[in-house]
């Protein structure tokens, strides 16, 4: 073969047959088709879907986030504090799911709650407001508040005064005192009071049925629980309305803070109750 001839070879180009010229041993390369605007919203949907179902999952089985809205669980909860809360602690009801379909009665994987966890369960006499209070009273427990002490199947409980000072609200001038008090198997944790004389500081007694608990607010003068009777107040909550145990305090905000306003995130914040473990 001549020099020509050989070099002709070597550079000789190929017609792919599709207007294109390729170079011999060349690899051909394709483009990919531009994808239409209707194939990229298709795209879009998709993604938000997955992700939507991976929030409900994450929501449903494992945790919850709250907003405190009042001042019934000082002094350990306050207004604008964002907790979270575990649902997989005490099992699941249809009020694990939003909006509590009526997909199957009772609890799976149920396990009993202890004394002195602080739970959010739905308000049994609309069974979808979220309440979150402290248990006080197991299924069978006698429970009772006498002259401001309170009576767990006939024994005080323990409190033991820390500390006390006045603030003035709108009943004018008041004492408060924080407490701490110790329920029956040990668990102890703070309480807030304003004294004696209070309309929930005298009640009868209250026997808690089979399948139902008994909760009260940390703060005992200034919470609506199950010393209040189901038209008015809480009454005995179902095992069923148990929503899941709040663990701890993510992030908090005094009152005047707003979802809108982005100042006032940081003109309200209080950054000494981030990530407190709630007792």
């Amino acid at each position: 073969m001549s020099d020509d001839r050989k070099r002709d070879e070597e550079v000789r180009a190929t017609n792919q047959g599709d207007g294109a010229v390729y170079a011999p041993g060349a690899r051909r390369s394709r483009e990919k088709p531009a994808k239409s605007a209707g194939s990229e919203t298709i795209e879009i949907i998709k993604t938000v879907v997955f992700a939507l179902l991976i929030a409900l999952v994450l929501r449903v089985l494992f945790f919850q986030p709250f907003t405190i809205p009042s001042a019934s669980m000082e002094p350990n909860l306050y207004e604008g504090d964002y907790i979270v809360v575990s649902k997989w602690t005490y099992g699941y009801s249809k009020h694990s799911i939003p909006f509590s379909p009526p997909l199957f009665d009772g609890r799976i994987l149920g396990k009993a709650p202890a004394r002195g966890d602080i739970v959010v369960f739905k308000l049994p006499r609309d069974n979808k407001t979220d309440y979150i209070k402290r248990l006080i009273g197991l299924p069978g427990d006698r429970v009772q508040m006498r002259d401001n002490v309170l009576y767990i199947n006939d024994q005080a409980v323990p409190d033991a005064v820390v500390s006390q000072s006045e603030f003035e609200d709108v009943f004018g001038p008041r004492q408060v005192m924080r407490k701490r008090e110790t329920l029956p198997g040990g668990r102890t944790f703070a309480i807030q009071d304003y004294g004696p004389g209070g309309d929930l500081d005298d009640t009868p007694v209250f026997e808690v049925p089979a399948g139902h608990y008994f909760f009260m607010g940390d703060n005992r003068d200034n919470s609506i629980d199950s010393r209040v009777g189901i038209a008015g107040g809480v009454g005995m909550v179902p095992e069923e309305n148990l929503v899941g145990k709040a663990e701890i305090i993510l992030f908090s905000w005094s009152p005047g803070a707003s979802l809108f306003n982005p100042v006032s995130w940081f003109a309200n914040v209080r950054p000494s109750r981030f990530f407190q473990i709630l007792d």
